[in-house]
């Protein structure tokens, strides 16, 4: 029934590259705009309306985040349409891409979700997951929820990642003692 195929702390992120709505590509996990390290949030689609204020909220720390060298992603499985009407509620300016496909959900390890009518979405949807990905391609951060309630508070979240980078703190990636 549930598979467990959940990706690791201090784990390879996958390669996958979706489009955005300028008719570019998104590459997950590459940092851009001179950044080192990337944040990439998975989002559940534009029918979610906790995602809506979760990525206008995270807004408010894309600049703080780039001062500690990470920058910002954010994806769904919508489609161009779905993420274009969404946009309309959207106050954000950092990349948003669309078209996560169902098997690159699980290979991310998410929890993906039946929409519960024709109303809600057209298709299966991943819950949120949020990754921070370091320079050498490897996962530093992992959060992955299985409904949209439970999501990583931001203002402690990034305060976290601030101390992270600092080289001073030579804070290790947690959670990766064998079994």
């Amino acid at each position: 029934m549930a598979y467990t195929n959940k990706l690791a702390a201090g784990s390879e992120f996958p390669s996958i590259t979706l489009k955005d709505l300028e008719g570019g590509e998104q590459t997950l996990g590459k940092p851009r705009e001179g950044a080192t390290w990337q944040m990439v949030v998975i989002y559940r689609g534009r029918h979610c309306p906790m995602c809506t204020r979760y990525l206008n909220h995270l807004e408010d720390y894309k600049e703080k985040l780039a001062d500690i060298g990470i920058d910002i992603v954010a994806a769904s499985g919508d489609s161009s349409a779905q993420l274009e009407e969404h946009m309309t509620r959207l106050e954000v300016s950092f990349p948003l891409a669309y078209g996560l496909s169902e098997a690159q959900m699980k290979e991310l390890g998410l929890w993906v979700s039946l929409p519960r009518s024709e109303q809600e979405t057209d298709h299966n949807f991943a819950e949120p997951g949020l990754f921070v990905i370091n320079e050498q391609g490897t996962v530093q951060v992992v959060d992955i929820s299985n409904n949209p309630f439970v999501r990583p508070d931001l203002e402690t979240l990034v305060n976290g990642l601030a101390w992270i980078r600092n080289p001073d703190n030579n804070y290790p990636i947690r959670g990766t003692a064998p079994y």
